[in-house]
C-alpha cells in the first residue's frame, strides 16, 4: 500500500506541477499530490475498499501542518504578540488533529467543531483588526516621508 501511496504522491505531483503552467494562479504540487492521495484514499475507503488508515493519518497530519505553515506566511506584519507564529501554530495544528481525527473515525460532530474552531482562529489571526502598528508598518510609513521630503 505504500507503494501505491507513493506513487499516487508522485503523479498528483506532477500533474499539478505542469498544469501550474497552464493555471492563471498557482498550486502547491507537493501539497496538492498529498492531500490529492488522502482524498482518494478516503473516498476509496467509503466505497468499501480496504484502506491502510495509518498511512492516510500520516498524509493527514501532513496536510495540517502544511496547511498551518501555509497559512502562517498570511500572518500580518507587526501584529500583537500574540499573533505570531509560535501561537499560532500551537492553536492551528492540535485542532486540525481534532479534524482529522474526526474524519477518520468517521465523527462527524466532532470535525465540524474542530472546522469550525479551525475557521474562527483562522479569522481573528489573519483578518481581525485592532493592533498597533508594528515596526514594519512604521518603518514604510518612514519610508514613504523620506521619499516625499527628498525631493
Amino acid at each position: 500500500m505504500i507503494i501505491l501511496t507513493v506513487i499516487s504522491i508522485l503523479a498528483i505531483t506532477c500533474a499539478v506541477w505542469m498544469a501550474n503552467k497552464l493555471l492563471p494562479f498557482k498550486v502547491c504540487p507537493i501539497c496538492a499530490g498529498v492531500s490529492g492521495t488522502w482524498l482518494w484514499m478516503l473516498a476509496a475507503s467509503l466505497l468499501g475498499y480496504q484502506i491502510d488508515f495509518v498511512i492516510v493519518a500520516m498524509l493527514l497530519g501532513g496536510s495540517v501542518v502544511g496547511i498551518a505553515y501555509q497559512l502562517e506566511k498570511k500572518l500580518p506584519a507587526g501584529s500583537a504578540n500574540w499573533r505570531t507564529p509560535l501561537p499560532w501554530k500551537t492553536i492551528f495544528i492540535p485542532a486540525g488533529f481534532v479534524a482529522a481525527y474526526g474524519i477518520l473515525t468517521h465523527q462527524w460532530i466532532a470535525f465540524l467543531a474542530a472546522l469550525a474552531f479551525l475557521l474562527l482562529a483562522s479569522f481573528i489571526f489573519l483578518f481581525s483588526t485592532g493592533d498597533k502598528p508594528g515596526p514594519r508598518k512604521e518603518t514604510v510609513k518612514e519610508l514613504e516621508k523620506k521619499m516625499k521630503d527628498c525631493c
